[in-house]
């Protein structure tokens, strides 16, 4: 049996002891500090030591990695990138602002903006072979499985800047990797519609071009909205990077065997791909569809409370977050402006989705168990109004969060203490057995 001992020693160094009542022996764990945040336990040592691992399904006690990229304390809401509150970036900046922070640790200046935004804008072309590799897809193929596709691919095209020990190469590969998503974004969608492909214009910005891909077309001019545009911007930057999530890791766990980005990219984005991770807003939107009017909500939240009911309200609650999701109010403002810009004020999705949050945000049921709305809630409505179809809505979380896998990636490569990622396992199979002849099985 070991007993967890904390030890006296000062702040500067604690450790934690662990004593071994059947062996009488002790072993001393170090606690390491962070600028903000829980104290990690460094257990590097702990099979050396102890002969044990650490046991932790879904890696929600372990510290996986050391990272001054994002910070979350979900207990008080608090989200911030490079020490900046989300709330003040998404109010202040735009997305190649927050962009160039979270890949260079500072927000830039006047000329690294421009330089930034110059070098990003002009990566946003595609080899035009790419095009015939992505008419290769069916007409009805989810654009997520063609935007891995092409994604995992551009290594064939880009080969040219993937030593990922060159840091100059390593930020080559960035910026074209921040470019041409929305590219391919658009493209997914132009082709599914079978509409042709619009090709990115350098005299926009990120998000302005993102539309005018997305809805322009050769046979009339396409007058960007400004508010459209804000409200993508926002989106972008509210969804670029969320500390050590699923994607983020796999992405992280990718990179730690020495693949090159764009493989990286889109494993980050297999990963993202999952209805428990980037589906969610598309899941909001169905049960909004679902529940088809005000008077049957009460219906549902009944259901939901019900534990023997398969239904769930979906855009409440988050795995970190026990307050309100910050990003939540900046989304629930801009669905606001977006939906008075498109004359669709009263529409009866955006009425349900405000009804059932002030129902749940007074319900001791939610309440007790921290069921705030979070980012997904609004997110899915602001899409669907903009006519962007339900299943690209997890299309734009990639396009966003690229940025962020590409710092965390960038941020590991350059980690001189970064090792290939390898977890253990608690094994409960069979014992060694003799083996049998087929004859005699």
């Amino acid at each position: 049996m070991l007993v967890v001992q904390k030890s006296t020693k000062k702040e500067s160094a604690r450790t934690l002891t662990l004593s071994d009542n059947t062996t009488g022996k002790s072993f001393e764990l170090p606690i390491i500090n962070g600028t903000l945040g829980p104290s990690v336990i460094d257990v590097r040592r702990l099979y050396v030591e102890t002969g044990m691992f650490t046991y932790d399904p879904g890696y929600t006690s372990t510290g996986s990695a050391e990272s001054a990229i994002t910070y979350i304390d979900g207990e008080n809401g608090v989200l911030l990138h490079r020490g900046y509150a989300i709330e003040d970036l998404a109010k202040h900046s735009n997305f190649l602002e927050v962009s160039y922070l979270l890949l260079y640790g500072k927000l830039p200046n006047v000329e690294e903006n421009k330089k930034f935004t110059h070098d990003v804008t002009y990566h946003s072309m595609l080899n035009e072979q790419v095009t015939y590799f992505l008419r290769g897809f069916r007409r009805d193929a989810h654009p997520m499985a063609i935007m891995l596709g092409v994604v995992g691919a551009l290594s064939a095209f880009y080969h040219d800047n993937i030593d990922i020990n060159d840091p100059r190469q390593r930020d080559i590969t960035e910026h074209r990797l921040l470019a041409k998503m929305p590219t391919i974004a658009a493209m997914a969608y132009k082709y599914s519609i079978g509409q042709p492909f619009i090709y990115p214009r350098n005299d926009l910005s990120y998000a302005e071009n993102f539309l005018h891909m997305m809805f322009a077309v050769p046979a009339e001019e396409y007058v960007v909205s400004p508010t459209l545009v804000r409200a993508i911007d926002r989106l972008f930057i509210l969804h670029a990077d969320h500390e050590q999530n699923a994607s983020t890791s796999t992405v992280r766990l990718a990179g730690s065997s020495g693949a090159n980005p764009f493989a990286c990219i889109a494993a980050g984005m297999a990963s993202l791909w999952g209805p428990a991770h980037g589906g969610a807003n598309e899941a909001v939107v169905r049960m909004l569809q679902e529940i088809g009017s005000i008077e049957r909500i009460p219906e549902f939240v009944r259901r939901a409370k019900d534990k023997d009911d398969p239904f769930r309200l979906m855009g409440f609650g988050h795995r970190v977050y026990k307050n309100y999701d910050p990003r939540a109010t900046v989304m629930r403002q801009s669905a606001h402006e977006v939906l008075e810009e498109l004359g669709s004020r009263d529409e009866p999705l955006l009425k349900l989705a405000i009804e059932l949050e002030q129902i749940a945000l007074g319900d001791t049921y939610f309440i007790e168990r921290k069921l705030f709305p979070n980012v997904d809630f609004y997110s899915g409505i602001i899409l669907r109004a903009m006519g962007i179809p339900t299943d690209l809505f997890t299309v734009l979380f990639a396009v966003a969060r690229t940025v962020g896998w590409l710092a965390q990636w960038d941020e590991m490569i350059a980690d001189p203490a970064q090792k290939i990622g390898r977890p253990r396992q608690l094994y409960t199979g069979p014992a060694e057995r003799k083996f049998i002849p087929i004859e005699k099985r």
